[in-house]
Protein backbone atom coordinates (compact mmCIF):
# COMPACT_ATOMS: atom_id res chain seq x y z
CA UNK A 1 0.00 0.00 0.00
CA UNK A 2 1.07 3.58 -0.65
CA UNK A 3 0.67 6.94 1.05
CA UNK A 4 0.29 10.09 -1.09
CA UNK A 5 2.45 12.93 0.31
CA UNK A 6 1.47 15.65 -2.16
CA UNK A 7 2.16 16.59 -5.79
CA UNK A 8 3.18 13.33 -7.48
CA UNK A 9 5.05 11.82 -4.51
CA UNK A 10 3.98 8.54 -2.92
CA UNK A 11 5.79 6.27 -0.47
CA UNK A 12 5.32 2.68 0.53
CA UNK A 13 3.36 2.59 3.78
CA UNK A 14 5.68 -0.10 5.18
CA UNK A 15 8.63 2.33 4.85
CA UNK A 16 6.92 5.00 6.99
CA UNK A 17 8.58 5.65 10.35
CA UNK A 18 6.94 8.86 11.60
CA UNK A 19 4.84 11.85 10.52
CA UNK A 20 5.71 15.12 12.32
CA UNK A 21 3.57 18.25 12.46
CA UNK A 22 5.56 21.17 11.04
CA UNK A 23 2.81 23.80 10.85
CA UNK A 24 4.31 25.74 13.76
CA UNK A 25 8.06 24.97 13.70
CA UNK A 26 8.81 27.59 16.41
CA UNK A 27 7.13 25.29 18.96
CA UNK A 28 9.46 22.40 18.11
CA UNK A 29 12.86 23.54 19.34
CA UNK A 30 14.43 20.10 18.95
CA UNK A 31 13.33 19.66 15.32
CA UNK A 32 16.09 21.92 13.97
CA UNK A 33 18.80 20.08 15.85
CA UNK A 34 17.39 16.73 14.76
CA UNK A 35 17.38 17.71 11.08
CA UNK A 36 20.92 19.04 11.17
CA UNK A 37 22.05 15.56 12.17
CA UNK A 38 19.54 13.63 10.05
CA UNK A 39 20.46 15.42 6.82
CA UNK A 40 23.90 13.83 7.01
CA UNK A 41 22.35 10.36 7.19
CA UNK A 42 19.23 10.61 5.03
CA UNK A 43 18.31 12.29 1.76
CA UNK A 44 15.90 15.23 2.11
CA UNK A 45 13.16 15.98 -0.41
CA UNK A 46 10.93 19.06 -0.33
CA UNK A 47 7.74 18.25 -2.25
CA UNK A 48 6.87 21.94 -2.61
CA UNK A 49 9.31 24.83 -2.43
CA UNK A 50 7.86 26.79 0.53
CA UNK A 51 4.83 24.94 1.89
CA UNK A 52 5.94 22.39 4.54
CA UNK A 53 3.05 21.46 6.84
CA UNK A 54 4.45 18.08 7.82
CA UNK A 55 7.65 16.09 7.86
CA UNK A 56 7.58 12.43 6.88
CA UNK A 57 10.50 10.18 7.76
CA UNK A 58 11.02 6.85 6.04
CA UNK A 59 13.81 4.28 6.15
CA UNK A 60 15.99 6.24 3.74
CA UNK A 61 14.53 9.71 3.23
CA UNK A 62 13.00 12.77 4.90
CA UNK A 63 10.11 14.43 3.05
CA UNK A 64 8.74 17.91 3.66
CA UNK A 65 5.07 17.63 2.67
CA UNK A 66 2.51 20.35 1.92
CA UNK A 67 -0.21 18.14 3.41
CA UNK A 68 -1.02 18.47 7.12
CA UNK A 69 0.16 15.77 9.49
CA UNK A 70 -3.47 15.12 10.53
CA UNK A 71 -4.50 14.40 6.94
CA UNK A 72 -1.49 12.17 6.30
CA UNK A 73 -2.17 10.19 9.49
CA UNK A 74 -5.82 9.72 8.46
CA UNK A 75 -4.74 8.55 5.00
CA UNK A 76 -2.19 6.14 6.47
CA UNK A 77 -4.76 4.65 8.85
CA UNK A 78 -7.33 4.37 6.07
CA UNK A 79 -4.88 2.57 3.79
CA UNK A 80 -3.75 0.29 6.63
CA UNK A 81 -7.38 -0.58 7.40
CA UNK A 82 -7.92 -1.62 3.77
CA UNK A 83 -5.20 -4.26 4.16
CA UNK A 84 -7.01 -6.01 7.05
Amino acid sequence: MFLHLGADKMIKLRDLIVIINNENPQKNNNIGEFFEKAQHLLEVEKIEKDNHKSIVITDDKIYFSPISSQTLKKRANFVADLGD
